[in-house]
């Protein structure tokens, strides 16, 4: 989940390598991933689709343990909405899920009204709770 990436995981990163474009992306999904390389496109055993990742400086040390980096990637269900705009996240994003445009390395991103599928509910404002408009 976005909200559990610990920004030390990500003091290794030099760069985001996109695979698609993501201007029309509301939101990518993030999660931290085992891989055997620093630099090589990770492999992707998930339903959906690989949409970016994360490159690892010289710096990054392999786990003694198994010998693979911990490193980001951006990925998309087919359930999410930009296959399915009218499906389950019509309104409202998953729990790992940050709008792409606030994505850079060493910085996890953040969700925002877009990435959540609109503008704030009328108990956001309430609360007096906004959320980034980029």
């Amino acid at each position: 989940m976005s909200a559990l990436i610990d920004p030390e995981d990500l003091t290794h990163e030099t760069d985001l390598v996109w695979l698609e474009e993501t201007t029309a992306l509301d939101y990518v999904r993030q999660s931290l991933d085992r891989v055997s390389s620093r630099r090589r496109q990770p492999p992707y055993h998930r339903d959906g689709r690989l949409v970016g990742y994360a490159i690892l400086g010289q710096s990054a040390k392999a786990s003694r343990a198994s010998g693979t980096f911990l490193r980001r990637v951006f990925w998309l269900a087919p359930h999410d909405r930009d296959q399915q705009p009218s499906g389950l996240y019509a309104n409202g994003a998953p729990s790992e899920a940050v709008d792409p445009r606030t994505l850079r390395p060493r910085a996890k991103g953040y969700k925002t009204e877009r990435s959540e599928g609109g503008p704030a509910s009328d108990a956001m404002r309430e609360m007096g709770i906004t959320l980034p408009k980029s």
